[in-house]
């Protein structure tokens, strides 16, 4: 009975260690997974034209990615502090160029100007994406 006993308390304490990720490791993929969607959805933004995007197409592409980045916040307080570091330079730059970016859009006064402008923006989130979340590791 008592090898029974110390058998089971064995395979639990071996089970326990088996289950589940570290906070750190949890955070890592919360972000990496964030940073995957941030780059679908640019790629997505990037590909509409004017004469076949929807309005709601590209609501929903930028509310996506706040969404992503509201996920990337909340998860870097259990990351590393390299790997925070990392996260917070990346997402710091990257607010800071989507703000310049789209902050006159829509200040144009023809159509062709506007279209050109929300290109030129799309076109601007695809390289600002690149230059800050594309850097970080989630290999």
């Amino acid at each position: 009975m008592k090898a029974v006993a110390a058998i089971v308390s064995v395979l639990a304490a071996v089970l326990a260690g088996c289950g589940g990720d570290s906070k750190a490791d949890q955070a890592k993929t919360d972000v990496c997974n964030a940073r995957a969607d941030i780059s679908k959805q640019v790629d997505t933004l990037k590909g509409l034209t004017i004469s076949t995007a929807t309005l709601n197409q590209v609501q929903d592409g930028l509310k996506a990615i706040g969404d992503d980045l509201t996920k990337i916040k909340n998860a870097r307080g259990n990351l590393s502090e390299d790997r925070r570091n990392e996260v917070d330079d990346a997402n710091k730059n990257f607010e800071s160029q989507v703000r310049t970016t789209f902050s006159d859009l829509g200040k144009s006064t023809s159509a062709t100007d506007a279209k050109t402008q929300l290109q030129q923006a799309f076109q601007s989130l695809a390289s600002t994406y690149q230059q800050t979340y594309a850097k970080i590791d989630c290999g």
